[in-house]
């Protein structure tokens, strides 16, 4: 057998244990295997290795290569952990001795801190859109959900009709990993999105089919592109001159939430992370904004 097919017969192996144990879903299950495959392919060329044979530096060559080539580091550290769970799998299995991946540490992780917008800055942002023209609703609708529910940027887009209930007031979303989760929309966003329903959509579909809540002027679903660039050009007329991202208004959603005292993990769940570390990183920005009130109203500020 080619060691190319003894390492996919290795990687297969491991993916239907993972996915038999953990219930790990496929998304997650792809990444994995991407990981390992790209490292079999490595050791390949490096040496006519196969993944059981694999020592200790070959881990760490494979890592510095990926440095190397300019992969970022959290890519870089989530290729380490794939490495390490298929390692420990091998170990469990018997089909090792040794466990190559020990004593090997995750790069640090860069904690870039969200651009801040205040609740000022959202307000002038939402209210730029013209709303008697199809899409200046449309865009303001969009708008709304976003810093309503702080969805993701392609869970916005990506929204289907069927995602949303009127009645109750939330949005069933599927986040990063295959994980749903429901999002409260709160009656600002959902008079908004009735209105564009009843005056713009359909308009906007000229005729045509389609599941997706948001459409462009063609009638075909909105891209992650066309949406950036759409709050690029209402940020320039507002007069906003902050550095913006796609995801600004998901992180004025986090951090304004947490300046009005929501718990932490509250915010953790609203916002589909798995680790409370990553939303740790809106505390900060929450309390640089907490420091800046006091000193600017206490008397001994």
């Amino acid at each position: 057998m080619k060691i190319f097919e003894i390492n996919e017969e290795l990687i297969d192996e491991f993916s239907d244990a993972l996915w038999l144990e953990d219930g790990l879903s496929r998304n997650t299950l792809d990444s994995y295997c991407n990981d390992l495959r790209q490292f079999s392919l490595w050791l390949e060329r490096s040496g006519n290795i196969n993944l059981i044979d694999a020592r200790h530096a070959d881990l760490l060559d494979f890592l510095a290569y990926k440095v190397s080539i300019k992969v970022k580091a959290n890519t870089t550290s989530r290729v380490l952990s794939s490495l390490k769970r298929f390692y420990r799998f091998l170990l469990r299995q018997g089909k090792i001795q040794t466990d190559p991946s020990l004593n090997i540490s995750a790069p640090k992780l860069p904690r870039n801190l969200p651009k801040d917008l205040t609740e000022k800055d959202v307000e002038l942002l939402l209210n730029t859109p013209d709303v008697n023209q199809l899409i200046g609703l449309r865009d303001r609708t969009m708008l709304e959900v976003l810093y309503a529910s702080g969805l993701r940027v392609s869970e916005l887009v990506n929204l289907k009709i069927a995602q949303i209930s009127l009645d109750t007031g939330v949005v069933r979303v599927m986040g990063k990993g295959g994980k749903e989760r429901l999002a409260p929309l709160g009656e600002e966003a959902l008079n908004w999105i009735n209105r564009y329903m009843a005056e713009a959509r359909l308009k906007l579909l000229r005729e045509k089919v389609s599941e997706s809540l948001f459409v462009t002027v063609r009638g075909f679903a909105m891209t992650r592109q066309a949406f950036w660039h759409l709050i690029k050009r209402h940020a320039i007329q507002a007069g906003i001159n902050k550095p913006l991202s796609p995801h600004t208004l998901r992180h004025a959603f986090a951090t304004h939430l947490l300046n009005h005292g929501a718990d932490l993990r509250v915010v953790q769940i609203l916002l589909g992370h798995s680790d409370i570390s990553t939303t740790q990183i809106y505390t900060h920005v929450a309390s640089v904004r907490l420091k800046q009130l006091h000193a600017k109203h206490h008397p001994r500020g």
